[in-house]
């Protein structure tokens, strides 16, 4: 399987993916610790990440498949949302839960 098409499999396999500098608990950037905080308080619980640090072939190659040159990228539902600034932004908006909602149903507590 080429890079590409690993990097396909991810995209599709999982509703909310984010390739990112680190991990949600080691972010080794700035950004991708904004991103992943972003999804967290707009409430994403199936946040599938790609840390493309430990994995070179998919870091140099993600910005040729989603035509986006920087990290973190963000894709919902197979499709490139963008990078962390468009993250935030959605997020300031109220536009980033309402999509996660969509794909995610609200958990409800129960007493």
């Amino acid at each position: 399987m080429s890079v590409l098409e690993r990097i396909q499999t991810e995209v599709e396999g999982h509703p909310i993916v984010l390739f990112m500098k680190g991990t949600p608990q080691f972010p080794m950037c700035g950004f991708s610790s904004r991103a992943v905080q972003a999804l967290k308080e707009a409430g994403a619980t199936e946040l599938h990440t790609v840390n493309v640090l430990e994995d070179p072939d998919v870091r140099a190659n993600l910005p040729r498949f989603s035509n986006w040159p920087t990290f973190p990228q963000l894709f919902i539902n197979g499709e490139l949302i963008g990078g962390c600034d468009i993250t935030l932004e959605l997020f300031e908006s109220g536009e980033l839960a309402r999509m996660i909602s969509e794909i995610q149903p609200a958990k409800i507590a129960t007493p």
